[in-house]
């Protein structure tokens, strides 16, 4: 009897993968995969800070190091048409705020005529890029992190476009 049962056990495996292998299942992210996504991003409080919805689809390869650690993460696995909602923390986004990158500079040291004002970006003599927090008659704050360290994002993203790696 068992080896009866055994036998049928066998063919009901073997044919469950001749289907599996005949359907063929449908293609998941991995990393090298050249991917199209449509995403809604927010912050903790809720509101968006950026959206691709509306616009073109977001384009990148899996794992390139084009997005930020999380986003790549996010998205392994992911089949075309699936829609998913995750948090990235900020050690996995932009990273913690560094304080050392907020520096008081007197205006005395800036271009002739340069009169910077709270929000505006500036270029360094180094090629960074930084933000005026802050002024006075005398100074102004800037600040070199990028605008969402510290901070967990929340995305919203939708799989639009999967083209799988050349092996």
């Amino acid at each position: 009897m068992f080896k009866g049962v055994s036998l049928i056990f066998v063919g009901i495996l073997f044919l469950s993968i001749l289907l599996v292998t005949a359907c063929g299942g449908s293609p998941v992210v991995q990393n090298g995969d050249i991917i199209k996504v449509d995403y809604t991003g927010t912050l903790s409080d809720g509101t968006v800070f950026d959206s691709s919805i509306g616009k073109t689809p977001l384009g990148f390869t899996v794992g390139s190091g084009q997005m930020i650690a999380g986003f790549d993460k996010a998205v392994l696995g992911m089949k075309k048409g699936e829609t998913k909602k995750v948090t990235i923390p900020a050690n996995q986004a932009y990273g913690q705020r560094d304080e050392s990158l907020v520096q008081v500079v007197n205006k005395s040291q800036l271009a002739a005529g340069m009169n910077p004002q709270v929000g505006d970006q500036l270029q360094s003599s180094n090629g960074m890029v930084v933000t005026v927090t802050t002024t006075t008659d005398t100074t102004i704050t800037v600040d070199a992190n990028p605008p969402m360290a510290g901070k967990d994002l929340t995305f919203e993203i939708t799989l639009v476009e999967l083209t799988k790696k050349a092996n």
